[in-house]
């Protein structure tokens, strides 16, 4: 497939999703939602492909949702631009792989939503995080940051609206390592291969149990993550796997005699 508004990038078990509108401070226009969500469902099925990157680049992630589109929108086609909104958004949240943010420069709004569906994150030392939208009279989505930072420090993120600084992200747990602007694109690959190198169907079902098992209680959380480590257990992956484990560090242990 070919894009307009994004720049895909297919590496060594893992991709890249680059948004493409440096002019525009990578806002989220509408073609921009479709080709996000056409990616996504072409990387989830992609069986080369076993992580994934979202980056905005070195300079900006994204300025949220374009404003002057949305400006010039007929009340009546709200439902619409709303619809393809969660579409996008609800495909990336669900995906079966693990995708990595890589955020470098701001992330605002929309733009900060879609940091908080993705699994991890990497951010630059430039990196500012906010979520203005009640200055323009909506609301903004409170669902996904709150279980990454928290109910409390959710509800303060986005009733104040004020911008989060790298390393204030990084002290409350919105994202999980920070570099330097020259840097964290390399850590957010190197994080994205060690991914790759991880059994597809194991981190498919860890991701599925990360969304599942907060909502139940403390005993059927541990039966049902019991049930699918059985699961996973009766695979011959699981053999495979381990053997590789075992012959890597007999190789070690000759290499250090």
């Amino acid at each position: 497939m070919s894009y307009n508004t994004i720049i895909l990038e297919k590496k060594n078990g893992y991709a890249i999703v680059k948004l493409n509108r440096p002019r525009e401070m990578n806002v989220i226009c509408k073609e921009m939602r479709q080709e996000l969500y056409r990616v996504f469902s072409e990387l989830e099925v992609a069986t080369e492909v076993r992580s994934i990157i979202l980056t905005g680049g070195e300079y900006v992630f994204s300025a949220g949702m374009d404003i002057k589109e949305m400006s010039n929108l007929p009340s009546e086609e709200g439902d619409e631009f709303l619809e393809s909104m969660m579409k996008y958004l609800k495909k990336i949240y669900s995906c079966k792989k693990p995708i990595v943010a890589a955020v470098g420069g701001i992330a605002l709004g929309g733009g900060f939503n879609l940091v908080t569906v993705c699994d991890l994150v990497v951010a630059s030392e430039s990196a500012i995080f906010c979520h203005p939208e009640l200055k323009f009279g909506f609301n903004p989505f409170f669902y996904p940051l709150s279980q990454i930072v928290g109910f409390t420090k959710a509800k303060e993120i986005v009733m104040l609206g004020e911008p989060i600084g790298a390393n204030e992200a990084l002290k409350i747990g919105l994202v999980n390592k920070v570099a330097s602007p020259e840097n964290f694109m390399k850590a957010a690959e190197d994080m994205a291969a060690v991914l790759a190198g991880r059994s597809a169907k194991a981190l498919e079902e860890l991701k599925n149990l990360c969304s599942i098992v907060l909502r139940m209680d403390k005993m059927a959380a541990l039966d049902i993550e019991s049930s699918i480590c059985a699961l996973l257990f009766a695979r011959d992956e699981r053999k495979t796997q381990m053997q590789k484990v075992l012959s890597q560090k007999k190789v070690l242990t000759k290499s250090k005699e």
